[in-house]
């Protein structure tokens, strides 16, 4: 069940980066909303934000330890919180969707760009890493304060 999940992100994942790929790319960038949010396509050779470009290797290696102790702790008896599964496949469909554009482009295809934010463009398998990492962080908070209560 949690591998069919983590099937269907990183689908939807792969289908907005081949839309971008082979239509976003030759535009270059479209306008969504002036001044506030673009689809713009970039090709990340590095990790969040453009650091450690072009050491494609490390962030290969991370993803997939990071993926298959993910599943480990999916299938774990440990764990029967709702939100922590959902967070840890997150995190899971992230990091495998990226490494596929990796192993695949030998970069990442990025297109969100909230240019009155900041400078860095970003993709969906991204959302997916952020928003599984608090998720997992709220998780962790919560049960700790709840164990000290106790």
């Amino acid at each position: 069940m949690y591998e069919l999940v983590i099937i269907l992100l990183i689908g939807i994942d792969q289908l907005i980066k081949n839309w971008a790929l082979n239509v976003l790319r030759y535009k270059g960038a479209i306008s969504v909303i002036e001044n506030v949010f673009n689809l713009t396509y970039v090709e990340n050779r590095g990790a969040a934000f453009g650091l450690f470009q072009n050491n494609q290797i490390i962030f290969i290696v991370v993803a997939l330890i990071a993926s298959i102790v993910g599943l480990y702790a999916l299938h774990s008896k440990k764990i029967n919180s709702k939100i922590c599964k959902t967070s840890i496949m997150l995190i899971i469909a992230g990091a495998l969707g990226n490494l596929i554009d990796r192993i695949r482009l030998d970069f990442v295809v990025d297109y969100f760009d909230f240019a009155f934010i900041w400078n860095y463009v970003f993709n969906l398998a991204d959302c997916f890493i952020v928003v599984g990492t608090i998720l997992l962080c709220l998780y962790v908070l919560i049960k700790s304060d709840k164990t000290e209560k106790e």
